[in-house]
């Protein structure tokens, strides 16, 4: 090889990945049961006030399938609680209370609970609702190793909220996630997920630690009774 191809070559180098390389591309549906471990109230609400109320449910039932379907059955003392996401609009059902609410997030984006909040990226994230930009790969530290990239949701939902996640490129686990406002691009919070186990393929966090812009752990929660691609029935996620 000559001298200029041996400088070309080491200039042009090894592409980016890209955020396709790490998303869960097995992932197909999971059910799990999240139990607070903890909650100090005082430091979630720095996150914001919605964010720390949803630490007053001590255990939900979740289930989640693509493409951006989930569900979240809870109960407070008598009252249960349930919240179906599915694309664009979300169901609030209180039976007790006779409350049945349906809404349309097509323009509210950030209101979509969606498998990120459980720190999970399936690839249906990146189709018309998330894009992804490679940042990094970490070199120190407890991710050493990871790809690290920022995620925004697609200009035609503007929205200016930002997500950086450290994946490994490996397991395609998300490892760690920080959340940042829509105005100002502020750090609202920090989540660790961990104690990561594989389940049909899929590797799934089984705690998640957040942290608010202190760096003060607002909560813990953990994932328990874990099932992965148990082919869920689309009626569970039914919202009309």
């Amino acid at each position: 090889m000559s001298m200029m191809a041996l400088i070309a070559a080491g200039t042009l180098g090894a592409a980016d990945p890209k955020i396709q390389d790490v998303t869960s591309r097995n992932f197909q549906d999971v059910s799990f049961t999240a139990r607070v471990g903890s909650a100090n109230q005082r430091e979630l609400a720095k996150i914001n006030e919605d964010f720390a109320n949803s630490y007053r449910f001590k255990a939900s039932n979740v289930w989640i399938k693509e493409p951006l379907k989930l569900r979240m059955e809870s109960k407070v003392e008598d009252t249960s609680i349930f919240f179906i996401v599915n694309g664009t609009t979300r169901l609030v059902r209180i039976p007790k209370a006779r409350i049945n609410q349906k809404e349309d997030l097509s323009k509210s984006p950030g209101k979509r609970q969606t498998p990120l909040d459980f720190g999970l990226l399936p690839p249906s994230l990146f189709r018309d609702f998330f894009q992804g930009k490679f940042v990094r790969t970490e070199t120190r530290g407890d991710f050493a190793g990871c790809h690290v990239f920022d995620l925004t949701y697609v200009p035609s939902l503007k929205d200016g909220t930002r997500h950086r996640v450290w994946v490994d490129p490996k397991t395609r686990f998300t490892a760690k996630r920080e959340w940042y406002s829509q105005f100002g691009g502020t750090l609202m919070a920090t989540f660790v997920y961990d104690q990561a186990k594989e389940f049909n393929g899929v590797w799934i966090p089984t705690r998640a630690t957040v942290r608010n812009a202190d760096d003060k752990v607002g909560g813990t929660t953990s994932y328990s009774a874990v099932k992965v691609n148990q082919g869920l029935a689309d009626s569970l996620f039914k919202v009309d």
